[in-house]
């Protein structure tokens, strides 16, 4: 009966056992509970802090800390994303009656090259890779642009600078089964060339010439302009000159138009009519004639 009571605490103690997780700061990292499903209720913790609770309806709940705000559940597993340094640590997984513990270690991998990521052929560079958080087992290489070996080292030195180096570099930082990359772009220039002296001549050597100096010495200048400036700067006056004419041009023939409407204005204006006023007098009324009285006609003449 013993046996059989130690055997089931073992198994419920191996059942209860959690996994180590591992993510690189701004990764996304999904941390698996070990149920596939529950029937009343499941829980995630970050230590203390609650950031999830689901009860048997579905009904979520999520906690107050900023974790919370960045992670989700998916099913029984808790999706975090834009990992953090502070979100390194444990995790707690309760699902129904049952608990699992879990570790989430969070690694930052610095990667730099001294003196600079542009660099000149046969110079000297470090290339430094740098991981903080780092889990017990992880492995830190180099990876050069242009082969597929690995330096299994955690610093490269370029002695010197060759073609060969111009491109990507790969910080792979493996832990276990977790394999994290950091790129690192590197440009290499050839160095200045030295342009020799030109030859003397009558025992004075010349001064060296520019790229207009063979132009400059082909066309003749005035002035200290080249020919072209003055073309350009006499063009630009005749054109002004011509501007100037067709403005006082238009102007006097606005002028004219402008008067010639007006005088036709006044024209078409109606004139008063002025009355004679003569010096003569005036004819005297003629009187009044009125109707003139019939004569009696006179009476006939009786025979005596």
């Amino acid at each position: 009966m013993k046996v059989i009571v130690l055997f089931v605490f073992v198994l419920g103690a191996l059942s209860a056992a959690g996994e180590d997780f591992i993510a690189k700061v701004g990764d996304k990292v999904t941390l698996k509970c070990g149920v596939s499903s529950y029937t009343r209720s499941l829980r995630w913790h970050h230590g203390t802090d609650l950031l999830h609770s689901v009860d048997q309806r579905g009904f979520p709940r999520k906690g107050s800390t900023e974790l919370a705000w960045r992670s989700v559940v998916r099913l029984t597993n808790l999706e975090i994303s834009s990992v953090r340094e502070t979100d390194a640590g444990r995790f707690t997984c309760s699902a129904d009656w049952t608990r699992h513990n879990h570790s989430l270690s969070v690694l930052s991998v610095l990667v730099s090259v001294k003196p600079s990521d542009v660099l000149e052929l046969n110079d000297e560079a470090t290339l430094q890779c740098e991981v903080k958080g780092q889990h017990h087992g992880c492995e830190v290489k180099w990876r050069s642009p242009n082969t597929y070996s690995l330096t299994n080292t955690s610093t490269v030195q370029l002695k010197p600078v060759k073609t060969s180096h111009n491109g990507p570099w790969l910080c792979i930082v493996t832990c276990g089964r977790n394999t994290f990359s950091e790129r690192l772009a590197i440009t290499v220039q050839e160095p200045p060339t030295t342009t020799k002296s030109p030859p003397k001549l009558n025992g004075k050597s010349e001064k060296p010439c520019g790229t207009n100096c063979g132009n400059d010495d082909a066309s003749p200048r005035l002035l200290g302009l080249a020919w072209w400036v003055w073309v350009a700067i006499g063009v630009g006056c005749l054109v002004a000159i011509l501007l100037m004419v067709c403005v006082i041009v238009l102007c006097v023939r606005v002028k004219r138009r402008k008067k010639r409407f007006l005088k036709m204005k006044g024209q078409q204006r109606p004139r008063h009519k002025k009355y004679c006023q003569c010096d003569h007098p005036t004819a005297a009324a003629k009187p009044k004639q009125g109707r003139r009285r019939e004569k009696p006609s006179a009476l006939p003449l009786h025979p005596a």
